[in-house]
């Protein structure tokens, strides 16, 4: 199966206060259409600002090199009934190259994200389904109100919400942490996109809320056939969720490969920190990896890492290491592999 989506040498750059920083560095990835790959790190090591970029999202003033190739719809098919996406068949484009014009026919009906925090994201004013009916029109204004409705509770049963015709009379208050992630997932598949990006959709909700999301999220992507960018601090999350994991670190790709393979034998000292830093129930004591993540203006010459890592070698401050090759499709930025 080709890739949905293939990023290729991405940067993004940013004007700030103490001069121009790159919080995407030269950022490679590839995704599948029915494919979950894993975004993990820790906070400031780029994860968000990735997303943003495959959005059109990123703030006045940023800069983007690179390519972010996508296989875009040949139609902008209306699509009427509420019933399964049909395949379509598309054509690929390169939206690091898009304007904002071009970037609204993609945004949401194409590539959709679920954002972090849904009682910021959700407008506190709005009914439930008034929201997700607007994600719907925003690229289909011409839909009739039946068909419109019926695309809206389609959309609040694929996100498995209770009542659906309850709910979307409700307001985001009234609605817990939990249905209010999947009023969010709701306006994310209502346009039925290709390519679904989470950025840490379980944050604050409990530990059983949060498998029914995983669940729910990992059951929409068989079904619907969609690509899914799951990203997450949690190596245990990832594990159940996603079929490759990338790991980044200020800014950077510095370990990717299967899922399996990459958590049983990670090959960088970061993955292998993140491992050992990482509660589970067979763990008497967790060993945290010393200091922190660098400032982007501070960044070492060679190895970001570097500094925090027990195996620093002197070729370790020359450059930054290459992304190589060490098992099949495993991928390791380290002078030791």
């Amino acid at each position: 199966m080709g890739d949905l989506l293939k990023v290729t040498g991405l940067t993004v750059e940013l004007p700030t206060a103490a001069g121009r920083v790159k919080p995407v560095h030269e950022v490679s990835l590839r995704i599948a259409t029915g494919e979950s790959l894993g975004l993990v790190g820790e906070s400031g090591s780029g994860k968000t600002m990735l997303s943003l970029a495959l959005m059109g999202l990123l703030p006045a003033g940023a800069e983007v090199r690179g390519e972010i190739w996508f296989v875009e719809r040949k139609e902008k098919d209306h699509r009427g009934t509420p019933s399964l996406p049909r395949k379509v068949e598309g054509y690929r484009r390169n939206l690091a190259e898009f304007g904002e014009v071009q970037w609204r026919g993609v945004r949401g009906r194409e590539i959709a994200m679920i954002f972090q925090e849904p009682m910021t994201s959700l407008n506190p004013v709005m009914r439930v389904g008034a929201q997700i009916e607007e994600a719907v029109l925003a690229h289909e204004p011409k839909l009739d109100k039946e068909l419109l409705h019926r695309r809206l509770l389609t959309a609040m049963e694929h996100a498995a919400m209770p009542e659906p015709a309850v709910r979307a009379q409700q307001f985001p208050h009234q609605l817990s942490g939990g249905l209010r992630q999947r009023a969010m997932i709701a306006m994310a598949l209502a346009p039925w996109p290709k390519l679904l990006i989470a950025d840490e959709p379980t944050t604050a909700l409990d530990v059983t809320v949060q498998r029914q999301i995983l669940d729910l999220l990992d059951q929409q992507r068989r079904e619907l056939e969609l690509a899914l960018l799951f990203i997450t601090h949690d190596l245990a999350v990832v594990a159940s969720v996603a079929d490759r994991v990338a790991v980044m670190y200020a800014g950077r790709m510095v370990e990717e490969g299967p899922t399996r393979e990459v958590l049983s034998r990670p090959r960088h000292p970061y993955t292998q920190g993140l491992l050992a830093a990482s509660p589970t129930l067979a763990k008497r004591q967790l060993t945290p990896i010393p200091g922190s993540v660098p400032q982007l203006t501070e960044l070492p010459r060679g190895c970001a890492f570097a500094p925090r890592c027990s195996f620093r070698r002197i070729e370790c401050d020359r450059a930054v290491p290459e992304l190589r090759l060490v098992e099949p499709e495993h991928y390791a930025r380290c002078v030791l592999v």
